[in-house]
């Protein structure tokens, strides 16, 4: 069988990485390279692609046919792609439920397939080294890709020949390739990981060889890609001011998307000089043909455009360790993952967020033998090239898989909660949010009315208590029997698999007859920024919950007021005249508390509700003893045990 390789396939870069004699390694390109931009250009319709450097090099002479960053558009539906995300050199198009295309030459190419391109010269310099075919891979993605994204990059793996045997979040693999399994039992880490177009911050413990992520949180759409968007708007500004073209697009007039991608590759360059260099010039030599551009940037001026956005991952940094119960002084250790961490003040933030001690050490903030002003934290850890560390990571996961490194195993988290919609609107939660994976769980449910024929099983993805503030999946039907409401029994499983792709199965426990749908359809995933769903469930979580127990009592209520008129109705002729009052006035009770409801927020009072509902249940007690004892005397008179 073929050798399994492992791949990250970033927004910014990808590499390829074998394990050969115990030791991983990135596999480089003929040219010696050891990166590849994740970058294709369509030089013609029937013209093969060009991808990488090359690709790199013509993308500021023919923007419109380069593509560049098209991770952020993997599993993604037009109605997801925020406007910044859009302002790419080369069309994208997309709207509503439809999948996001890029229309080049008279075709429209898929994410998946763009991504496919990028995968199959990766697999081809890793036969030109190894000299012998490759055909199955382990592909990382950012821990926060939802089930689309995964089947999107399974996709992309397929169509480039290859067999992907695992999707390993990027965070866990990096764990790996930090060589995390030598530390001590329990030793905790966190991993922050900013990459060209995607952050996350995981939480890990060591325990007997296995990692397990104890919580992970992230934001799909925020990375490097950001930082260079804004430094490029920035010398778009200084570049007006000078004199020269209007690229901002600010006053009415679309700007020259050429011009745009020179300087948009000038700032990348200049980002990534500022990072060892306080200070560089950018040159911009005939942006017209009577207009040249020069100017110095400083790593102050780029820290000053960029802390916004950096400070953006701190809060998912307090979310993750709230999840985990944890306290930075209870991590050992912060490993920075993806080129964006080479960033001084990166390294600066993560060091005050965690108070990590090495970093300080190595700023000279403490004098020696200065042990009292020592920070507490763990370590910051920068051993290994940010670069290269999920690739790298992705390879052991390859020779785990391939028998090798007996001893390690990874256990990941899936960041969102899984369950159905319920009658009333609201979610039942089946596979917790950060349950490690593959997992899996189930329960039984019953119908709400009589006689029907089928259960809707509508798969549900988030945070919130009402189905309708969370992510749908997807939808399908299970026929059964027609019965009395309550009588049916329907069970219901979810199992994710090893990567991460949830498949859930409706059976009818009467007939064994059931259902398996695997949720992989790009169009029915609701890509929202997981950020804001997690904020949202925390910003909302009294009105929601106020919001269940409405429901839950609403439901309630119902079903007492129909009893009791279908019972008053039966023995109406039978009833006290005073206690027939008595009934009415405790059904009105009820019926004026469910008519206060917010048509709104469709929510009341439940507390009051579950009041007026207890003292119905209490008047209404004799009517249901008198109810049972004619029922009991017909049985007994049917049966001739009395007259």
């Amino acid at each position: 069988m073929s050798r399994i390789v492992g791949i990250d396939l970033g927004t910014t870069n990808s590499l390829v990485a074998i394990v050969d004699s115990g030791i991983p390694y990135v596999i480089a390109d003929p040219d010696g390279q050891r990166l590849t931009p994740s970058v294709v250009h369509f030089p013609a319709p029937d013209a093969p692609t060009v991808v990488g450097h090359l690709a790199n090099r013509v993308r500021a002479l023919k923007p419109a046919t380069t593509v560049y960053s098209v991770k952020r558009f993997m599993g993604r539906r037009g109605a997801d792609i925020g406007r910044e995300e859009t302002q790419v050199t080369y069309p994208v198009e997309g709207q509503g439920n439809g999948p996001v295309t890029i229309p080049l030459h008279g075709r429209s190419w898929t994410p998946e397939q763009v991504s496919a391109e990028i995968l199959l010269k990766l697999r081809r310099d890793a036969e030109a080294s190894l000299g012998e075919p490759v055909s199955r891979a382990v592909i990382t993605v950012p821990a926060y890709f939802n089930d689309a994204q995964r089947n999107a990059t399974i996709k992309a793996g397929e169509l480039a020949g290859l067999t992907v045997e695992r999707i390993v979040n990027e965070p866990t693999a990096a764990a790996l390739a930090y060589g995390l399994d030598r530390l001590k039992e329990k030793s905790r880490v966190a991993v922050y990981d900013l990459g060209g177009g995607t952050f996350d911050l995981s939480l890990l413990e060591l325990n007997q060889g296995t990692f397990q992520v104890l919580a992970t949180h992230g934001d799909t759409r925020l990375g490097g890609d950001d930082i260079d968007r804004r430094l490029t708007a920035f010398l778009a500004r200084h570049i007006l001011d000078a004199g020269g073209p209007d690229l901002t697009g600010e006053h009415g007039a679309p700007p020259d998307i050429t011009l745009v991608s020179r300087v948009r590759e000038a700032a990348e360059k200049t980002k990534i000089r500022l990072s060892s260099e306080t200070q560089t010039e950018v040159s911009l030599p005939f942006l017209t043909p009577s207009f040249s551009f020069s100017r110095v940037v400083t790593r102050e001026e780029l820290e000053r455009i960029s802390t916004e956005l950096l400070e953006r991952t701190r809060a998912h940094c307090l979310r993750a360790l709230s999840d985990a119960r944890l306290q930075p002084s209870d991590l050992d250790q912060v490993i920075l993952v993806g080129g964006q961490t080479r960033m001084p003040l990166v390294r600066r933030l993560v060091s005050t967020w965690f108070n990590c001690a090495e970093f300080e050490e190595q700023r000279g903030d403490l004098r020696l033998g200065d042990e009292h002003h020592r920070p507490s934290g763990p370590q910051l850890n920068t051993t290994v090239n940010p670069d290269e560390a999920v690739a790298l990571g992705a390879a052991i996961q390859a020779e785990i898989l391939a028998g090798g490194f007996r001893n390690l195993l990874l256990l990941d988290v899936t960041p969102l909660s899984l369950g159905i919609e319920t009658f009333g609107g609201l979610m039942n939660v089946i596979i917790p949010r950060n349950t490690t994976i593959p997992a899996k769980a189930g329960e039984l449910f019953t119908t709400a009315v009589d006689n029907q024929r089928s259960m809707l099983i509508h798969v549900l993805q988030g945070e919130r208590e009402r189905s309708a503030d969370n992510w749908s999946l997807g939808r399908f039907d299970l026929e059964f029997e027609p019965a009395p409401k309550g009588v049916p029994r329907v069970g219901v499983q979810f199992e994710i698999d090893a990567n991460g792709v949830l498949h859930a199965l409706a059976r009818d426990v009467k007939t064994g007859h059931q259902k398996i749908v695997e949720m992989k359809s790009a169009v029915d995933v609701a890509d929202e920024d997981v950020q804001r769903m997690v904020e949202e469930s925390v910003a909302n979580a009294f009105d929601d919950l106020r919001a269940r127990q409405w429901i839950e009592a609403k439901l309630r209520a119902g079903e007492t007021l129909t009893a009791t008129r279908r019972t008053m109705a039966d023995y109406d002729a039978e009833l006290d005249p005073a206690y027939r009052v008595q009934l009415h006035q405790a059904l009105d009770e009820v019926e004026g508390v469910l008519a206060l409801e917010n048509p709104r927020n469709k929510t009341g009072d439940p507390a009051r509700l579950k009041a007026v509902t207890a003292q119905l249940d209490e008047v209404t007690r004799p009517l249901a003893e008198y109810a049972m004892d004619k029922v009991m005397e017909a049985m007994l008179k049917k049966k001739g045990l009395i007259q």
